[in-house]
């Protein structure tokens, strides 16, 4: 099924959830509908208006934000008071303000990793989960995106992403960038993240993306993603079990899942949208003959399809 028409939000809101922190937020469709919210990617992905046309704005209650850093919440890029508990905290805060009882979370990438977080942390709070391209925040999946495993699909991407670092630094790349990433010196900033981002948003798409370079000039964005996006894998997601979704599984599992994962993900491998399936009693996963991205046609009318799946439940 094709994207829903866009709405134009009912409600937009900025909300403080720190000293240094404040998120955007914003509802559309029917304000007496089912909740539902839409977790981006990333971390540091941002929103763009389209995330609201996987839901049919009669029957949802559509829910977006912009995580901490990224996108329209302030300040831009910033990694202090960033982790992943306060990005939890801050899920939970927008159903508090926004009076929801229960919720399906959407989330794609880091948006399914931090929907199944924010899930075994209020199990009690979550109708659903639609979950796509899914990242079990691992460092082996780290490892495999950033320093050997998809440089084997991509090597002449990969040889430009990892000539940016000096040789004697090659060893582990996301350290080695997080030093160059947060450089006080601007330029040399902006040119490790053009290239954190250039090698990341090669790999997710089954054919090349025909606004590749265009998307690459806007370097708040760049930074955003690349500063953030780095900033928790050189801390493994600020968890001390690298296996923390898979070991904490019985909590959720049996609410009702819908999976959509790319049989060709070369981001997040399809292997840990199997693992997480074979450990949920009430989901479905679905492969798809399509890349990592959500703007790929096969993946995002899989996604329509699944919230239109979700419907039957509560009618």
């Amino acid at each position: 099924m094709k994207l829903y028409d866009l709405v134009e939000p009912n409600k937009v809101g900025y909300l403080k959830v720190s000293g240094l922190h404040t998120i955007y937020y914003e509802e559309s469709g029917n304000p007496n509908g089912v909740p539902i919210l839409y977790v981006h990617g990333g971390p540091g992905g941002g929103t763009t208006p389209s995330a609201r046309q996987y839901f049919d704005p009669n029957f949802y209650r559509i829910i977006v934000f912009d995580q901490r850093g990224c996108g329209k919440s302030t300040p831009s890029s910033e990694i202090k008071e960033n982790t992943t508990q306060d990005l939890i905290n801050d899920i939970e805060m927008i159903r508090k303000t926004l009076n929801i009882d229960k919720w399906i979370l959407f989330g794609g990438s880091w948006g399914s990793c931090l929907s199944l977080l924010y899930a075994i942390n209020f199990p009690n709070r979550v109708n659903g989960l639609i979950l796509r391209g899914v990242f079990l925040g691992r460092k082996e999946d780290d490892y495999y995106l950033y320093q050997r495993g998809a440089s084997f699909y991509f090597p002449e991407a990969y040889e430009e992403f990892s000539n940016f670092i000096p040789e004697n630094e090659r060893k582990d790349l996301i350290k080695a960038y997080h030093k160059y990433l947060n450089s006080k010196n601007k330029v040399i900033a902006e040119k490790a993240a053009y290239h954190w981002t250039k090698w990341e948003l090669g790999l997710i798409t089954l054919y090349p993306m025909l606004d590749f370079d265009t998307i690459l000039e806007d370097r708040k964005a760049n930074l955003e993603l690349a500063k953030l996006e780095n900033h928790y894998f050189v801390n493994h997601i600020f968890l001390d079990d690298d296996n923390f979704i898979l070991n904490n599984i019985k909590k959720i599992e049996n609410i009702k899942t819908i999976i959509i994962h790319g049989r060709y993900d070369m981001d997040c491998r399809p292997e840990g949208a199997y693992l997480l399936s074979k450990s949920l009693k009430n989901c479905s996963l679905k492969f798809i003959i399509a890349g990592h991205s959500s703007k790929e046609i096969a993946i995002s009318e899989a996604l329509v399809d699944a919230t239109e799946d979700f419907k039957n439940t509560f009618i």
